[in-house]
């Protein structure tokens, strides 16, 4: 059963799952689908072609598929795609893609906005992604999973976050940071592993003191370039399921620069 308060404006088209509840003022545009159990508050602002996945809850005065921040958006059909799961405060906005971005922006399972954060257009988050208080994810970014953001953070334009990563609050990220990677500071410098997130992770111990080793030999030698040396690492620790995901993400593009120790 749908429960839709009378104050709610639903434009012809919008689709709507078996049990979602749309609280006072929402606002749902014509080409937006909501699972199963999806709970609007109140005062919720959903545009554009988005999809919210099923049991998601969206708090007041969420904003979330209007047309990107982007001076050069001239229009074009974009889409966002947030999946099941997830929690959005008050005060969060969302944005689609653009034609510069490849036209979608898309949300993994599972995954917290808390209030006021933003994600931009084109950006990419996988499952269980955490954004604390006002955390500002600028457009084209790709988050990996399992990935928390400090409160007050920000990223910069087309970066790339590992895995498992860490962002300490107020830091503002302007590198890759590579997964299980722990940051901190105004203009981030990587502080070491996000070890408590590993051991939460249940992680075995012998994959995070190989990780340790490499992580030491990444960054703690002079020898060589960064690339050069996870090369070398990568072909000394193929049976290391957490070293190499850290040599994959180094190695997956060339001309990328990268958060390092201060």
């Amino acid at each position: 059963m749908v429960d839709i308060h009378p104050t709610a404006i639903i434009e012809d088209g919008a689709k709507i799952g078996a049990g979602v509840r749309i609280g006072p003022y929402c606002v749902i545009g014509s080409q937006v689908t909501l699972g199963d159990n999806v709970e609007l508050k109140s005062h919720v602002a959903l545009a554009g072609d988005t999809t919210i996945g099923a049991g998601t809850a969206i708090f007041p005065f969420a904003s979330v598929g209007h047309q990107a921040q982007d001076l050069k958006f001239r229009g074009e059909a974009a889409t966002l795609t947030i999946g099941e799961g997830c929690i959005i405060r008050e005060g969060v906005t969302i944005n689609p893609g653009t034609e510069g971005g490849g036209l979608s922006t898309t949300i993994g399972n599972n995954c917290a906005f808390l209030a006021n954060s933003h994600v931009g257009h084109d950006s990419h988050l996988g499952d269980r992604v955490i954004l604390s208080n006002n955390v500002m994810i600028a457009g084209h970014v790709t988050v990996g999973s399992n990935v928390i953001f400090g409160g007050g953070s920000a990223v910069i334009q087309f970066t790339r976050i590992g895995d498992n990563a860490f962002v300490g609050g107020m830091a503002g990220l302007e590198n890759d940071l590579i997964p299980f990677g722990m940051v901190t500071g105004n203009r981030a410098n990587l502080g070491g592993l996000n070890l408590i997130g590993l051991k939460r992770a249940n992680f075995p111990r012998e994959q995070i003191h190989a990780l340790r080793a490499a992580y030491k030999a990444l960054f703690e030698s002079n020898e060589g370039t960064l690339r050069t040396r996870a090369e070398e690492i990568a072909e000394t620790t193929q049976d290391q399921p957490l070293v190499k995901k850290v040599t994959d993400f180094i190695l997956e593009e060339e001309d990328r620069r990268f958060c390092t120790p201060a």
